[in-house]
């Protein structure tokens, strides 16, 4: 939600991980309101990043020829040809934007910025059976030989399931409104934001893939120690 540090060119200070969007200070370090946080996004993406991660990326011309013969490489290489053989010759029914809508639908319903236990359990339950017909049922035209916008649809939309269920089971998990997301079992008698005072969610939290089971993954927690500010709930009044 804003404040990440980053360089000139957008760089953070791991090398070759660029941070844009509402999730760098580059312009202000509040910027997570609509249009502000949009404009960034846009700027970033549009007219700094070509530029930059090209110039970053040219380094590699220097490295010379990365070598292909291992192991792994051969794993990620079959997975993926594996994965473009299916995506074109499954004979589903509905193509990709049909289930990125019916995705959209659900995490606009109950994954958005009002929120329920009862919305966010519906929506992971949801959010599988939406999976299990992709996989089933999905058809993208073309061939694997030349540009194949359907095909690159896919796998984009193959991820967006996955990270949109796991974005449900995170926010099920957070017990308290925080930010701009707001759980409607976590209000004030006012109908104020209710937040959990950071007893039990002050941290920054990753999680781990484990296996296609979205219910296997595992949260890592480090925690956040402020030294040089008090924490204090937001207030709108």
């Amino acid at each position: 939600m804003g404040g990440v540090w980053v360089d000139y060119n957008l760089q953070s200070t791991i090398p070759g991980c660029f941070v844009i969007g509402e999730a760098n200070f580059s312009d202000h370090g509040a910027n997570r309101l609509g249009a502000s946080a949009l404009m960034q996004g846009l700027a970033d993406g549009y007219f700094v990043l070509p530029y930059t991660i090209a110039d970053y990326l040219s380094a590699d011309i220097r490295t010379g020829t990365i070598p292909t013969n291992s192991a792994d490489f051969d794993k990620a290489e079959k997975e993926i040809k594996d994965k473009v053989d299916f995506f074109l010759n499954n004979k589903g029914t509905h193509s990709v934007d049909h289930f990125h809508k019916k995705l959209g639908h659900i995490m606009w319903n109950k994954v958005g910025m009002g929120r329920t236990p009862e919305g966010l359990k519906e929506a992971i339950a949801e959010i599988a059976q939406v999976k299990k017909d992709f996989w089933a049922d999905v058809k993208v035209p073309g061939d694997a030989d030349g540009m194949n916008t359907e095909l690159e649809k896919a796998f984009r939309v193959a991820d967006f399931i996955e990270l949109g269920q796991l974005m449900a089971i995170d926010a099920l998990h957070r017990n308290e409104s925080c930010g701009g997301h707001f759980r409607e079992d976590h209000a004030t008698s006012e109908g104020e934001a209710e937040r959990d005072d950071d007893v039990n969610f002050k941290y920054v939290g990753a999680w781990e893939y484990q296996t296609d089971d979205i219910t296997t993954e595992v949260l890592h927690k480090e925690d956040l120690i402020y030294e040089n500010i008090e924490v204090k709930a937001r207030s709108y009044k």
